[in-house]
C-alpha cells in the first residue's frame, strides 16, 4: 500500500517518469521574483489590515498572516504539479465544486443578507470563488480536446454555454452579482481566445445589451440600489451612499504621500465600513497615499502580465487558455475591487487579492498563482494534441 500510495504521488508530480521532471528542476525553475512579488502584496495587506484593527493583530492580522503563510506553501506545492494531472481531473474538480454550489442552497450560512459560505467549523468555504479556478480549467479541456475546425461552428458552443451558466445561476441564486459578472467574464476570455468567430462575439456581445432590461427587471432591490448608488452617491449620503463617499474621502485625504502608517482617521475613527475586505485598498491609499497605491497597482500589473506570458508562450491550448483565464479573473479582481472604491463601478463586493480579509478568497487567489507558476514550471510538458482528449 505505501508503494502504491508513494507511485501515486510521483505520477500526480510527475517526478522522474513518464516525461516528468525531478524536484530540483522544478524548483530552479520557479520564477522566483514573481513569487517575491506575491509575498510583498501579501505582507502588504497583513499591514493594511493591522492598521484597519487600530494598531491590533486582532481580529484580521494575524489570522491574514497565518493563511497566507499556509496557502504561500500551498502555492508552492501547487506549482510542481505536473499539468496534465490539471487536464486529467478538470471534471471532477468542476463536479465537486457543483456540488458545493448546490449544497450552500441547502446548508449555506447567511452573512451580510446573502448565503454564500458553508461552515465546516474551523473554515467557512466560499464555492462560488473556488468556481473561479474550475470552470476555467474545464472550459480549457474541452477546447483542448476540440478541433480547432469544430470551434468555428456554433453547435461547439453548448458544452461550455451549458457549464457556465449552471454555476452562474446557481451563485446568482445566493444572491453574488459580483462573482456571477466574473465567471461570466472569465468564460469569455477563454472562449474567445479558443478561436470563436468574430460574428459569434458581436452576436454574443449584442444579446448581453438586449438583455439588460431583463437582468434590471429581475435584480433584487439592494441590487439596484448599488447601480443607482453608483450613478448618484451624493443623493443618499448618510445612506445607500456612504460607502463611497467615505472611501473618496480617505482616498483624497490620503494625497500624494499618504498621512503615514497607522495614521489614517477614515478607518481609525470608524468612518469607512468593510474595510477589512472590500474596502482595504483604501486604507493603504489613506495612509500611503498615491505613491503607495501606485505601487501596489505596478506590482498587481507586472503579475497578470506573467499570467498573459505564461499562455502566449505556452506550447499547448490547454495551458494557454488556463493561464488568460487565470491572468483575466486576477485582473477583474483588481479592477473592479479599485473601481469601486473610487465611484468608477458600483459596489459589488469583490475583494481585491492578497490584500482583502476573507478565507475563501485568498485560497482561490494563492491555487491561482500555484497553477500559473506551475504551466512556467511544466513549460515544456507535451499533452495529447487538440482532438485527441
Amino acid at each position: 500500500m505505501a508503494r502504491s500510495i508513494g507511485e501515486w504521488i510521483k505520477d500526480f508530480y510527475g517526478f522522474g517518469h513518464h516525461g516528468g521532471m525531478d524536484l530540483a528542476v522544478k524548483i530552479r525553475r520557479l520564477n522566483f521574483r514573481i513569487i517575491a512579488i506575491i509575498a510583498f502584496i501579501g505582507l502588504a495587506g497583513v499591514l493594511a489590515l493591522y492598521s484597519a484593527g487600530n494598531g491590533n493583530w486582532q481580529p484580521w492580522a494575524l489570522k491574514h498572516l497565518i493563511r497566507f503563510g499556509l496557502f504561500f506553501a500551498l502555492m508552492i506545492g501547487i506549482a510542481m504539479v505536473d499539468i496534465r494531472r490539471w487536464l486529467q481531473y478538470a471534471p471532477i474538480l468542476y463536479i465537486g465544486c457543483m456540488i458545493l454550489l448546490v449544497a450552500v442552497e441547502f446548508v449555506g450560512t447567511v452573512g451580510m443578507g446573502a448565503q454564500r459560505w458553508i461552515d465546516f467549523g474551523f473554515f467557512q468555504l466560499q464555492p462560488s470563488e473556488l468556481m473561479k479556478i474550475c470552470l476555467i480549467l474545464s472550459l480549457a479541456r474541452y477546447f483542448h480536446s476540440v478541433d480547432s475546425q469544430q470551434i468555428l461552428r456554433l453547435t461547439s458552443l453548448i458544452v461550455p454555454a451549458a457549464l457556465t451558466i449552471a454555476p452562474v445561476i446557481l451563485v446568482l441564486l445566493q444572491p453574488n452579482l459580483g462573482t456571477s459578472a466574473i465567471l461570466l467574464m472569465c468564460a469569455t476570455a477563454v472562449t474567445v481566445l479558443a478561436g470563436l468567430r468574430t460574428r459569434i462575439i458581436v452576436l454574443g456581445f449584442s444579446s448581453v445589451l438586449a438583455a439588460i432590461p431583463v437582468i434590471w427587471h429581475h435584480m433584487h432591490d439592494y441590487q439596484k440600489r448599488r447601480v443607482m448608488t453608483f450613478l448618484h452617491p451624493e443623493n443618499d449620503p448618510l445612506g445607500a451612499g456612504y460607502h463611497i463617499m467615505q472611501s473618496k474621502i480617505a482616498l483624497g485625504s490620503g494625497g500624494v504621500f499618504g498621512k503615514g502608517f497607522l495614521q489614517g482617521t477614515q478607518s481609525h475613527l470608524n468612518f469607512l465600513p468593510e474595510m477589512q475586505t472590500d474596502f482595504i485598498f483604501t486604507v493603504l491609499g489613506e495612509e500611503f497615499g498615491l505613491i503607495g497605491c501606485f505601487t501596489i497597482l505596478i506590482l498587481y500589473s507586472v503579475l497578470i502580465a506573467y499570467g498573459f506570458m505564461v499562455g502566449f508562450r505556452a506550447n499547448n491550448q490547454f495551458s494557454r487558455l488556463v493561464a488568460v483565464g487565470l491572468s483575466t479573473n486576477l485582473f477583474l479582481y483588481m479592477f473592479i475591487n479599485v473601481g469601486m472604491i473610487m465611484g468608477l463601478l458600483p459596489v459589488v463586493g469583490v475583494p481585491i487579492p492578497l490584500l482583502s480579509y476573507g478565507g475563501t478568497s485568498l485560497l482561490t487567489v494563492m491555487i491561482g498563482f500555484g497553477i500559473l507558476l506551475g504551466l512556467d514550471v511544466h513549460r515544456d510538458v507535451r499533452l495529447p494534441l487538440r482532438g485527441t482528449g
